[in-house]
């Protein structure tokens, strides 16, 4: 029986996570949930889930949420704010943490996980590229297991195959595509909700048609992430850091279908693809029970009636989010750290009614074009860099907006 801790329970990533657990009850056990704000929700898992701790981010839902389990009579603990999210991953209960919450404001607790040496089942991409190389250090210096739940990432590392056969040291993989003959990884993308629509007609594009992904059911900013392909970007800087290869070994290919997830190439000419319907419980289930495997829930693929499987290069022209964030992987420094802020505030922005669609874009590349080349030697600088990023992005927002 593992105990689980679940950052962002009522999410996408939350919910699913909920799901496999309610499919396996001799497997796993709830220790431990969080939100940000949503009451309601996290007092119904609460009552169905009877979690030790549960924890809101906002100071006032964590008062309201305590008052409701009053009067439900319940004894969870609860907690608030950054402090409160850091110490419900860290209870001596907890054996691993679901990471699902978006943006930013998941790398502290992410990092608290990985520094209590829990296993972290990383969903938060975001807190991965903001702090690279210094939250795996982290996962090393304190033994922890770093398991990759994007579908993508979770497809590579199920067709590496030193991985399925041993634990995942980080130092082990220091040299994993040399080791195993690997000449490439083939990171697939559906190419979102504008694959073939005509960019001039993106200026008009609206919130909700941008959230409308075809094949995927995925929260707001993650859809609009998905629509202007930046999402498959942080991916491609996410594989880099997880999968220790260097920019040149990585490829996006635009898979429509979304059936293979994603693939990897070896030397002598084999590729290995982990194929499935789009549903993240397949790799939320994978990671949880890794290296054993445990029922998702997910249907199986109906091989009869698959018409086909199509695959294409991305048009960065289309695509310019897609672009800038290879252009970051490549760059090394500040830029990923950058990149990942100016995003969210465009993408927030855009959401909000404030900016158009193309103007992510434009906003993320003026802040990038002040990236310098100085990788942050601290958990400090990394921050500092992200509040100037944010800073420099909501000045743009606003001469972009006004335009």
């Amino acid at each position: 029986m593992k105990g689980v801790a679940i950052l962002g329970s009522t999410g996408t990533i939350g919910v699913n996570t909920l799901d496999v657990v309610a499919r396996n009850p001799e497997h796993f056990k709830v220790v431990s949930l969080s939100a940000n704000h949503d009451v309601e929700r996290m007092v119904q898992q609460c009552l169905k889930w009877r979690p030790e701790v549960a924890v809101m981010a906002d100071e006032n839902a964590a008062l309201e949420l305590e008052r409701r389990l009053r009067v439900e009579v319940l004894q969870t603990r609860v907690l608030a704010g950054v402090d409160g999210l850091c110490e419900c991953v860290a209870l001596a209960a907890v054996d691993q943490v679901m990471a699902g919450i978006v943006g930013a404001a998941g790398l502290m607790p992410t990092l608290a996980a990985a520094r209590a040496g829990k296993r972290v089942l990383l969903a938060n991409k975001e807190a991965l590229v903001m702090s690279g190389g210094l939250f795996l250090d982290a996962v090393r210096g304190a033994g922890a297991e770093l398991l990759p739940i994007d579908s993508e990432h979770n497809a590579i590392f199920q067709c590496l195959p030193a991985m399925a056969h041993a634990r995942w040291e980080q130092e082990k993989w220091a040299h994993a595509e040399q080791r195993e003959g690997v000449r490439r990884i083939l990171l697939t993308g559906s190419g979102g909700p504008f694959r073939t629509r005509d960019p001039e007609s993106l200026w008009s594009v609206t919130p909700d048609e941008a959230c409308a992904h075809p094949n995927w059911v995925m929260g707001r900013k993650i859809s609009v992430d998905s629509a202007t392909m930046m999402n498959k970007g942080l991916e491609f800087i996410e594989a880099c850091l997880l999968f220790r290869v260097t920019p040149d070994k990585v490829e996006v290919v635009i898979h429509p279908q979304s059936i293979v997830h994603s693939m990897v190439e070896y030397h002598d000419g084999s590729v290995l693809a982990q194929m499935g319907n789009p549903d993240m419980r397949t790799s939320i289930a994978h990671a949880m029970a890794w290296p054993d495997r445990v029922s998702s829930g997910v249907a199986p693929l109906d091989f009869h009636n698959m018409r086909g499987l199509d695959f294409e290069a991305p048009d960065y022209n289309r695509f310019p989010c897609l672009r800038l964030a290879l252009e970051a992987a490549r760059a090394s420094g500040e830029a990923s750290t950058i990149i990942n802020a100016a995003n969210e505030v465009a993408v927030g922005a855009f959401l909000a009614g404030e900016l158009s669609f193309p103007h992510i874009g434009a906003v993320i590349e003026e802040c990038l074009a002040q990236a310098n080349s100085q990788v942050p030697a601290s958990l400090d600088e990394v921050l500092m860099v992200d509040q100037a990023a944010r800073a420099r992005a909501r000045a743009s927002v606003v001469r972009l907006g006004a335009a």
